[in-house]
């Protein structure tokens, strides 16, 4: 009679033991759980994802999850934590490279913006993710990791573009002017795009969409030299 080790060899698939994933490899086990965490997190939610299914897709045990991280509410932190360190990263690489180019504030925006556009569209399941904490009014979003990202982007804008940081000041309203621009289309490609008819089915459309969205943030840069109040209620500058 063969023993349950023996079994599995003999069925071609061995399977181990939570102890024994981790020994063997945890830094891909880690991220093969996250993977398929943050997958099925942004496609069903956090309440319809149990533990067993986020092990069972990510091609461990079931009890793996819980052994590496915990709770549910532990490891859909450590996801969303992961995505808002890649939002970190994007930043500084995207202001190491401003910075090494002696460019105008120009071509730093136009280049900010083609880069945060492009970070979002390779990365559907953070922007479904973040949907989601929307909708749910943020209840399970951590403030430290989000924040953080937040705060790394606002004083990169701020600081290349010369820009008043104070809160609610222009730094910062632009800052969330990109973030809706090049975020939108993304969650409506298929409700409010064809309504206005906009297609975004293809390569030539997203850079399509791309131009658009640097041309109208250059020129907004461009109208920041003026007062609000001016643009818009033209007759009051010549009061």
């Amino acid at each position: 009679m063969l023993n349950n080790k023996q079994a599995c060899a003999h069925s071609g698939r061995v399977t181990l033991s939570p102890t024994a994933e981790k020994q063997r490899n945890p830094l891909r086990t880690r991220a093969a759980i996250l993977d398929a965490a943050e997958k099925l997190f942004a496609s069903k939610g956090f309440d319809a994802t149990s533990l067993s299914e986020v092990g069972t897709a990510a091609g461990v045990s079931r009890a793996t999850p819980a052994y590496f991280f915990g709770s549910k509410s532990e490891l859909y932190q450590a996801v969303l934590d992961r995505c808002f360190a890649e939002v970190r990263e994007a930043v500084r690489a995207g202001r190491a490279r401003a910075l090494a180019s002696s460019q105008g504030p120009e071509a730093i925006l136009a280049g900010a913006v083609s880069d945060y556009f492009d970070f979002l569209a390779a990365r559907p399941n953070f922007v479904r993710l973040i949907e989601r904490e929307a909708l749910n009014g943020g209840d399970l979003l951590d403030g430290v990791s989000h924040l953080s990202a937040g705060q790394e982007a606002l004083a990169a804008i701020s600081a290349e573009l010369g820009l008043d940081d104070s809160p609610s000041g222009e730094a910062a309203q632009l800052l969330l002017s990109i973030i809706a621009l090049c975020w939108f289309h993304l969650i409506h490609a298929h409700t409010v795009a064809p309504a206005v008819g906009v297609t975004l089915e293809n390569v030539e459309d997203l850079e399509r969409r791309r131009s658009h969205i640097v041309g109208l943030l250059l020129n907004g840069l461009a109208g920041l030299d003026r007062p609000v109040t001016s643009i818009l209620n033209p007759s009051t500058s010549h009061d």
